[in-house]
């Protein structure tokens, strides 16, 4: 008989949370030849990678894996014998969802006066209980409160601020399973960027090296993010551009070495994720004035001149003009010198006109852009063409036969004049003739004529043309002749060897000028008479060497190129005989210590040189003269000695052969005696000698100490080398002790003189060391 088909499970009711693993035994008892697990929907149930079924002859397992919300309901084990006799076990399977939070974000950001919500994604089954925390306080739906809990859960806060920024805690609880779970999120508030500018326009001048800070001052949460544009573009880094952010939300833009097209606007804008804010600032460039356009211009004498200037700048520059000859102004609207100068401006752009252009119109003009801002002066030249011109009036040449002149023809012309010369209607070629040449220069043409008879003198005719035009100039070639006499000759400043001449010009040169005047003199009654040559053409001529009280006749006649003229009308005169000498003049001078200087001028010697100057001298208070004699030669005396503090009286006489001058007076007076001190010693001197003074001292008195320490005591620097060079000559000789007497060591030193410089002179010490080291000193021989 077959035993009964029986079926049971291991488990009969199971809890089971999503996500869990669990697995069920099913087991029968009899002959089941099948076993077959059924879902809570009453499929069979067929092995899968999430329920896994292991079955064996009278035993199955069921596998759940991870399980969910629908795995839940009841779960049917069925077994079937031989004969289709079934019998089935079940099990309850309930699952439930634990406190699970899904991708709950934080920080949470939220832009500062909207409305936030703060999210906090709960589950679990049943549904659970939440609550919001801040700052550990449970937050409370109250009236007017601009915090509410939603359905979802999620907290909202209205117009929220800067304020409400922190940590809020979401709790969750099933109070059926006593499970409880919080997360913490953290709410941050973003500010959106407050910008705000201390200067919103600037000035600045171009090409001065100039630089220009423009600053922002930016506030919100997060910090923001300062951006500078200008046209559209972001401004970069650079030479040009430097970015500084300072604390208190400070940022600046320095705008280096500032240009013309630096002006304009920039922008500053502030950025964060609550948004961003913009401000326009303004540079102003202003533009020294520049002349950009000034060019040399070239007018015709009697047309007209028109000069432009272009200038630019910001501000546009006032221009005017210079005309750099006499200094005289035009500016715009300016009519001037009987309205030959006009000047029109307009946009940076100024025209002078001049009419009836002359030469003196020639030269410099300076045109001067002047904003306030600066100024900027360029200078043009004006140059002027004209008609050839003759600059000289000299046309009658005077030569003689076989004697060369030159006929210049000196021309101002612009642009230079073609010259020729012409003579009677025939051209002069510039190759010349046997006795006439051709010499061109710039702005003249040299004729040299070298008359050979009298057709070579006459008519010369200079031409002088260029592309304004043709002039001409007419020279005559004369004959010269000697000067005339010279006339009125007078004798003055007579004296005993002296004479002075003078006389009148001749009245005609001969066509030459005079090269110099020949006077000539002699003794009355002699026939030999002697010349002297005038300096130049001077018409003072002075006769030395002559004899005293002698009569002499005098005669004068002008020397030009063509030879000597005739001579004037003789005059005679006598030198004086000869007397005393004229009184010297005295001037005084201080000298050295108790010395006077007195300087001696010679005067009129009356004839005779000079042979001594006798000077007497005594105190205002003695009635004795003393008497010093000096050569005729000298021009000064030397009075010494002399006493302090006293006023001196001087008679001076000049002596020659003939006799005495009259006496000269003089008085002077001679100061108190110095006070000589330390101070008026070295108060005269230079640092470095006062310094070197006091050195020489020192080596003075330490080169005594050494020679009193040698004498004394025996030791010292002389001590030490003389004991060196004894030794050194008894070593050498074999002597020892036994050296001869009298044999000695000399040691010479070198005095100081009073300035502390060495003097090498024969006075000096010497010291002779003995065998016996006996030491002797005497001075040398030369000694005084």
């Amino acid at each position: 008989m077959a035993a009964t088909l029986q079926v049971s499970i291991s488990l009969n009711k199971v809890e089971l949370s999503v996500g869990e693993s669990k697995f069920f035994i099913c087991t029968a008892i009899g002959e089941p030849v099948r076993l077959e697990w059924f879902n809570p929907q009453g499929e069979r149930i067929a092995s899968s990678k999430r329920m896994a079924l292991h079955t064996e002859s009278s035993r199955s397992r069921l596998i759940i894996y991870n399980a969910i919300i629908e795995d839940a309901g009841i779960y049917r084990c069925q077994a079937t014998d031989a004969n289709g006799h079934t019998e089935e076990a079940s099990v309850v399977l309930e699952i439930y969802q634990r406190l699970t939070f899904r991708d709950v974000q934080s920080p949470q950001e939220f832009r500062h006066g909207e409305t936030a919500e703060v999210v906090c994604d709960v589950i679990s089954s049943p549904v659970p209980l939440v609550v919001w925390y801040y700052q550990d306080r449970e937050i409370m739906e109250e009236r007017h409160s601009r915090f509410l809990v939603l359905a979802n859960n999620n907290l909202q806060i209205q117009q929220v601020t800067k304020a409400d920024e922190g940590v809020y805690r979401c709790e969750a609880s099933v109070e059926a399973r006593g499970e409880i779970d919080f997360v913490d999120i953290a709410v941050v508030v973003n500010v959106p960027p407050v910008l705000s500018v201390f200067q919103q326009s600037f000035n600045a001048t171009a090409d001065y090296q100039e630089s220009v800070t423009f600053t922002c001052i930016t506030s919100g949460s997060p910090d923001p993010e300062v951006t500078w544009h200008r046209k559209g573009q972001k401004l970069e880094p650079s030479e040009k551009y430097m970015f500084n952010r300072m604390e208190g939300g400070r940022s600046m833009l320095t705008i280096r070495n500032i240009r013309q097209n630096d002006g304009g606007s920039y922008t500053c804008k502030a950025s964060n994720k609550a948004g961003s804010q913009e401000r326009e600032l303004f540079l102003k460039v202003f533009v020294p004035p520049h002349i950009t356009q000034l060019k040399n211009v070239t007018a015709v004498e009697g047309g007209a001149a028109m000069i432009s200037c272009v200038a630019d700048g910001e501000p546009l520059p006032d221009i005017s003009w210079k005309r750099a000859s006499d200094g005289q102004t035009f500016v715009d609207g300016d009519k001037s010198h009987g309205g030959r100068f006009e000047v029109r401006g307009r946009h940076g752009k100024s025209v002078l006109t001049i009419s009836g252009v002359r030469l003196s119109d020639l030269g410099r003009f300076d045109c001067e852009a002047l904003s306030r801002i600066g100024g900027h002066q360029k200078s043009m030249f004006l140059d002027i063409e004209h008609i050839p011109k003759f600059l000289t009036n000299h046309t009658i040449f005077y030569s003689w036969e076989g004697n060369p002149v030159n006929i210049s023809c000196d021309v101002m012309s612009n642009p230079p004049a073609t010259m020729l010369w012409r003579r009677e209607r025939f051209t002069i070629s510039a190759e010349g003739t046997a006795n006439i040449r051709v010499h061109a220069a710039e702005g003249k043409s040299v004729l040299e004529v070298t008359p050979m008879s009298d057709r070579d003198f006459g008519r010369y005719n200079c031409t002088a043309r260029n592309n304004i035009g043709m002039r001409y100039q007419e020279f005559i070639l004369a004959q010269a002749d000697v000067p005339s006499n010279p006339y009125s000759v007078r004798l003055s400043a007579v004296s005993q060897r002296l004479a002075t001449v003078t006389f009148m010009k001749p009245d005609s040169h001969g066509g030459v000028p005079i090269s110099y005047y020949l006077v000539q003199y002699k003794e009355f009654g002699l026939q030999d008479w002697r010349d002297v040559k005038s300096h130049n053409i001077q018409t003072t001529v002075v006769l030395m060497g002559l004899e005293p009280n002698t009569t002499y006749e005098v005669r004068v006649a002008a020397v030009n190129g063509k030879g000597q003229g005739e001579f004037s009308h003789t005059e005679a005169f006598q030198t004086l005989p000869i007397r005393e000498p004229s009184p010297p003049a005295v001037h005084g001078q201080r000298g050295m210590g108790k010395a006077y200087r007195l300087g001696l001028v010679k005067q009129d010697d009356g004839g005779m040189p000079i042979v001594e100057y006798i000077v007497k001298y005594k105190t205002d208070k003695e009635e004795q003269w003393m008497t010093k004699l000096v050569p005729g030669a000298n021009d000064f005396a030397i009075l010494q000695p002399l006493q302090w503090n006293t006023r001196y009286e001087v008679e001076i006489t000049a002596r020659n052969v003939k006799g005495l001058s009259e006496p000269t007076f003089y008085q002077f007076f001679m100061p108190q005696e110095p006070d000589i001190t330390a101070e008026s010693l070295f108060s005269g001197l230079g640092l470095g000698t006062v310094v070197g003074l006091g050195l020489g001292a020192l080596l003075l008195l330490l080169v005594v100490v050494d020679v009193s320490c040698f004498f004394l005591r025996h030791c010292g620097l002389l001590m030490c080398i003389t004991r060196t060079l004894c030794s050194k000559k008894t070593a050498t000789s074999g002597k020892g002790k036994d050296m001869e007497e009298g044999k000695a060591a000399y040691l010479k030193l070198p005095l100081k003189e009073e300035n502390g410089k060495e003097s090498l002179k024969p006075d000096t010490i010497e010291i002779k060391v003995h065998n016996d080291n006996s030491i002797l000193t005497k001075p040398d021989d030369s000694r005084a």
